[in-house]
Parts: structure tokens; C-alpha cells; sequence
């Protein structure tokens, strides 16, 4: 009853009116302002004896209706200084019920009640002013509020002039940054106009800033008005967009600078004035994800959910996703103990009512693993752990079959026994014919999978991508330690080409393909276009305000063991096809038969607690006929064998391995 009651008071701003009390003062003095001045109007500003005692006696309830007629349009819940476009609905609301009501009576009521017949011209004039002062009221607060603020801040500004900018893109979030930066006078920017490709818009004002001209104007434009640096604000831009801007940011000799993204001024993640300086990040991808929110919700909303390699980068990420679906509480497996405690740290900060549990473990200690899925239960395992290093996993071959193959298999098996849901393997697009030990383990997990698929009644689906942009031990972090460093920036190939995708996006698509999979598929992720690694290096190298080969060298080292000149999402035996989503791919690809995978499995485990690192790449290679692996292990010395002895050796493997297939 009280919190009903609470309620109530709140919603129509019964609060809020005994606290402000001087603004219901206005809002009455105004309202029966208003009903004069429309019965002054009416009568040519004499009104006759008779008709004043009307106005008299139909004042009071028209007031009142009018009054709470905007109570009841919520007029009184928001704040007078920040009024904006979305309040003025709760005024024409209110001014139209309320128009209609003393219309209704004037209609309505007996000749004998004449005095409380409000004319009808009285009644238009009257709403129009009434609601029409009201509204000015607020706009006229808010302005005052603004004009408080800019005195109060100090500006910062060289030699007390602004810099003069231009804002590229004249759409919603340049009309939003536009504004915030003609009422902040300690960001130091004078805008000098927008710049818009929209022909349209050529020569229109937005917030009193004029639209000069197209991108392609812009060399001219900075010329003529010596710009200090121009401003992005396009909400959405692609990579293409972002590329051509900063060229001709270039040829203008003039520096580029963004806001942040319109999702997140909007959502209050941040603010528009966080001006900051054009990155590599943006030219390779801020496109925006539309997610399946009512299927992700179903998904993880209540459950208990998983995610194993949290610390990492895109453990991490997928972590910071699930918790804004509100699962009932989400564990986060990690070994790196550092890692760990920055990733809960973070999410207790940022969700503090999310029950979040830490926990170190080796997906690799059967007992701990076991142990964990039998204290807590989960319903949703997303599997990120995992060795990704390619070079580093050459000449520790071992390690990557037992974490990255052996370890999902361990994982995937405890799951399917304790009745998870759904498993949601993170894959790479190494795994597509693989020429590193790190991508044959992805394609052995795998296949692993969909054979556990056919196992237990546990949803298990993979997802393949790219590489994400800023992950731990990715080109873009190496390329800006180089540039700190004076260079040279060090680039394998010429020709190497890489997809590309930022790691919110990647974790939002793992998390909008772990909903549509029935089990046992390998969804593949659209990265879009490639990326040479050359261009990249020479982006990041112009973004860091060098000179490509000039400031900064660029230094071809070779490609290391196990790299490929260019990545693939599927192998072309693979039917892909779509789905529901733009951006994700079903690859439907033919399990092996499992006396084949349980004969691999078993072999695997033989050789990885041998250390045989030899044996496991001849092993792999049988097994993955697609697969292009050379050892970068030295063969051991020759020691006294006989040929025959040699060659039944070969012909004894040859034969375990193909009786198994």
C-alpha cells in the first residue's frame, strides 16, 4: 500500500511540486495570465461588465483543469533546465485534453449555467497561450541554466582564442556535438561549419552553425578558414568512410578527431564532449550490431552462465556482454590470477547487484573442473580459454593440443554430464586448413565438439572469426610499442591480409550465434573485407602524426613459422549458409566418424603426456588432410637403425592411424 502510494506520488510529479513550489507559482500565475489575455483578446481588450463576472466565475476551473491536465501528462516529472524535444509531448497532451474538456462543457452544459460556458475562441486562444507560456517558461530556465554554466566554467583556450574546427557529418550526433560545444567554453573550439556529402543539407543551419560544403570541399575549406583540426561526427561511419576522410585529411595537411560513438553518448556510457583523437580502431570497424535482444535475453537472462578464459580479451568481453542480460550469476574461470581479479573487480563496479564469482582453475584439472560444475551448476558454458599464440604454439606443440584440444574436450564432456544447455566453443579462422599446431588444434576441438554433440542431449556449437582488434598479443598494440620505440614497424609480408573485427562485436556475434545453433554446427562470423597488414602499419604510423618510410621505417621480416599470407573463414568443401543474421554464417561441415575421433582423442593423450611434439605434428597431419604443417623441430640425430627396422616402423603407424579412420 505505502510503496503503491510512493509510487503514484512519483509518477505524476506529486513530489516533485511540494518541492518546488515557486515553479507551481509560475505555472498558476501563467495559466490564469493566459485566460485573460484570451478574454482580452476576445473583446478587444474591453470587456464588457457581464463578461468579466463570467471570467470571474470560469477562471478558477479552467486553471484547475488545465493544471491537472499536465499533471497527469507527467509535465511535472522532468526537470525544467534540461527540457528538450521528448517533454514537449507531455504539453501538447495536455493542452489538447484539456481543450477538449472545456470545449466538451461549453457544448454540454444547460443555457442555464451559461456563466460557466467558456466561448469557444476563449477556450482555442486560451489553451494555445496557456501551454505555449508554460513551455516558454522551462526553455527560458533552461537557457538561464546553460548561460549560468558557461560563466562558471573557465575557458581554456591558447592566447584566448578558440581553435577554429569543422564538424564532418551534419546528421543527429553532429547536431547533438554542435551544440555541446558551442555551450562549453572550456573545450576552446569555435566551430566554423559542418561539412556534409547530403546535398540537401548544403547551406542549412544546425544550431546556428552553417552546412559550408561536401567532404570533398574540405582541402579548400581549411585553406580558406585555417582550421585547426576537424571533428567526425558521423554517427555510424563504415571503414571505407573513415578511410576516405582521413585521406583527405591528409591532403589537407589537418588533423582528424572523433567523438564517441552515438550508442554510447546515448546510453550515458560516456560524454559528447570526450573529443579524442582518430584510431586505427576506427578505420578497421565501429559498425553497429543489431542484436536478436529477445533471443539473447532468453539465452542467458536468469541463467547461469559460464565463461572460461575471463581475463582474456575476449573472455573478458563476452563476460561485460552476459552481464547486461542479467544472468543469475556468471562465473568467470581463469588461471592468470592477475587476470582474473581486474576482470571481477570491474564487473562489481559496473553491475553491483550481478552475483559474479571468480574462479582460478586450469580447464585442463579434471578435478577442479569437476568440482566447479558440480558446486555451481551452470546452464550456458561459453569456452574462450585457450592458446592462440601462433608462432609461440609452434615450438610448444604439446601445450596446444592439451589446452586448446584436449582441454575443450575435458571441458565439453563434464558439461555434457552435468546437463549444461548449450556449449559455445570460441574457434579461429586458423582452423581453415591450418599451417600452425595452433589452428589444427581449433579444427581437433572442433570436430571434438560435434562428436560430444552426438553424445549428450547439451547444445555444442563453435564459432569461428578473425582477428579481433586490440586482443592481448595482436599487431596493433606491437606496431604503437614500435612507433614509442622510433621504429622501424615490422611487417612479415607485403601481401599478408587479415580480417578484422573489433572485440565487442566479436563477443556480441558469439553470443547471437550461441542462440540459433541446434548443436553440432560451426557458425563463421562475416568479417567483411581484408586488411593488409602493410596498409595497417602505414595507418598507424600517419594516426601517430609520422610519416610512413620518412619518420617511421617499415622493416619485411618474413612470415614466422605456421602463418599463412592470408586467412579463410571456410575451406571450400564446406557448405556454407545463412542465417537470420547479417553477419553470421552456418558452415556445415561432416563430422568424422566417431571411432575415428575416439581413436584421435586417445592418441593425443598418449602423445601429449609423452611430449612427443614430433609425433604430434605426423599425427595431425594424418588426421587433417587439409592441414599444412611442418615441423619446426629439428629431427634427432641419426642413430644406428637398420632400413628394415625404419621402414616397419612407418608401415606400423601407417596402418594404427588408418585403421582407426
Amino acid at each position: 500500500m505505502f510503496m503503491s502510494q510512493r509510487n503514484t506520488r512519483e509518477r505524476f510529479g506529486l513530489t516533485r511540486l511540494r518541492a518546488k513550489r515557486y515553479q507551481l507559482a509560475v505555472d498558476l500565475s501563467v495559466l490564469a495570465a493566459s485566460f485573460i489575455l484570451a478574454y482580452l483578446l476576445r473583446f478587444d481588450f474591453s470587456i464588457p461588465a457581464e463578461d468579466l463576472r463570467r471570467l470571474s466565475i470560469q477562471l478558477p476551473y479552467v486553471v484547475l483543469i488545465q493544471f491537472l491536465a499536465l499533471l497527469l501528462a507527467g509535465g511535472y516529472t522532468f526537470i525544467w533546465r534540461y527540457i528538450g524535444m521528448i517533454e514537449v509531448k507531455a504539453f501538447i497532451i495536455a493542452g489538447w485534453w484539456s481543450a477538449l474538456l472545456i470545449l466538451g462543457l461549453r457544448l454540454g452544459l444547460p443555457e442555464s449555467m451559461q456563466d460557466w460556458r467558456v466561448p469557444l475562441s476563449v477556450a482555442l486562444m486560451d489553451s494555445f497561450f496557456a501551454y505555449g507560456g508554460l513551455l516558454t517558461a522551462r526553455v527560458l530556465r533552461r537557457a538561464v541554466y546553460e548561460w549560468e554554466t558557461q560563466q562558471k566554467v573557465a575557458p581554456v583556450v591558447e592566447n584566448g582564442q578558440r581553435k577554429p574546427v569543422l564538424l564532418i557529418g551534419a546528421g543527429r550526433a553532429g547536431m547533438i556535438a554542435a551544440r555541446e560545444i558551442i555551450n562549453r567554453s572550456d573545450m576552446g573550439l569555435n566551430i566554423n561549419g559542418f561539412v556534409d556529402d547530403n546535398p540537401n543539407k548544403q547551406g542549412s543551419l544546425i544550431q546556428g552553425v552553417k552546412v559550408l560544403g561536401v567532404t570533398q570541399d574540405l582541402p579548400r575549406l581549411v585553406r580558406e578558414l585555417g582550421i585547426d583540426h576537424v571533428v567526425i561526427t558521423i554517427a555510424h561511419a563504415s571503414r571505407r568512410e573513415f578511410r576516405r576522410i582521413l585521406d583527405l585529411c591528409e591532403q589537407s595537411q589537418v588533423k582528424a578527431r572523433i567523438i564517441p560513438g552515438l550508442d554510447d553518448i546515448i546510453q550515458g556510457r560516456v560524454k559528447i564532449t570526450r573529443i579524442r583523437d582518430l584510431q586505427i580502431e576506427d578505420l578497421l570497424g565501429r559498425e553497429s550490431i543489431q542484436l536478436d535482444e529477445a533471443n539473447v535475453q532468453r539465452f542467458l537472462t536468469g541463467k547461469i552462465v559460464m565463461v572460461t578464459g575471463a581475463g582474456g580479451s575476449i573472455g573478458s568481453e563476452l563476460a561485460r556482454q552476459v552481464a547486461r542480460f542479467r544472468p543469475a550469476s556468471l562465473l568467470l574461470v581463469e588461471r592468470a590470477e592477475f587476470a582474473l581479479f581486474e576482470i571481477d573487480r570491474e564487473l562489481r563496479g559496473a553491475w553491483p547487484e550481478l552475483r559474479v564469482v571468480p574462479l582460478v582453475a586450469d580447464v585442463c584439472d579434471e578435478a577442479r573442473v569437476r568440482a566447479v560444475f558440480a558446486a555451481h551448476r551452470p546452464h550456458v558454458v561459453l569456452h574462450a580459454a585457450a592458446h592462440k599464440h601462433v608462432p609461440l604454439m609452434e615450438s610448444n606443440a604439446v601445450e596446444a593440443i592439451k589446452n586448446n584440444a584436449l582441454g575443450t574436450n575435458l571441458l565439453g564432456e563434464i558439461a555434457g554430464e552435468s546437463g549444461v544447455d548449450a556449449f559455445v566453443l570460441i574457434s579461429t579462422d586458423k582452423a581453415v586448413r591450418p599451417t600452425s599446431v595452433m589452428g589444427a588444434s581449433k579444427r581437433v576441438a572442433e570436430l571434438l565438439i560435434q562428436d560430444l554433440d552426438r553424445r549428450f542431449a547439451t547444445r555444442y556449437v563453435a564459432v569461428r572469426f578473425g582477428n579481433v582488434i586490440g586482443s592481448t598479443g595482436s599487431v596493433i598494440p606491437i606496431f604503437l610499442e614500435q612507433i614509442r620505440r622510433g621504429g622501424p614497424v615490422t611487417v612479415t609480408d607485403p601481401h599478408m591480409l587479415r580480417y578484422f573485427m573489433t572485440i565487442p562485436e566479436a563477443a556480441q556475434l558469439v553470443l547471437q550465434a550461441g542462440t540459433m545453433g541446434h548443436g553440432g554446427e560451426i557458425f563463421i562470423l562475416n568479417m567483411g573485407e581484408p586488411v593488409r597488414i602493410l596498409d595497417l602499419a602505414q595507418d598507424t604510423i600517419t594516426l601517430s602524426g609520422f610519416r610512413p618510410y620518412e619518420d617511421i621505417d617499415i622493416l619485411f621480416t618474413g612470415p614466422r613459422p605456421g602463418e599463412k599470407l592470408f586467412e579463410e573463414l571456410n575451406m571450400s568443401d564446406e557448405q556454407v549458409t545463412r542465417t537470420g543474421h547479417p553477419k553470421i554464417l552456418i558452415g556445415r561441415i561432416a563430422a568424422y566418424p566417431e571411432a575415428r575421433i575416439r581413436h584421435a582423442r586417445e592418441q593425443l593423450r598418449q602423445m601429449t603426456r609423452a611430449g612427443q611434439s614430433r609425433e604430434l605434428y605426423e599425427f595431425l597431419s594424418a588426421l587433417l588432410p587439409e592441414a599444412k604443417l611442418e615441423s619446426p623441430i629439428p629431427p634427432p640425430p641419426e642413430v644406428a637403425v637398420k632400413p628394415q627396422e625404419r621402414e616397419s616402423a612407418k608401415i606400423n603407424f601407417s596402418v594404427e592411424l588408418g585403421e582407426a579412420m
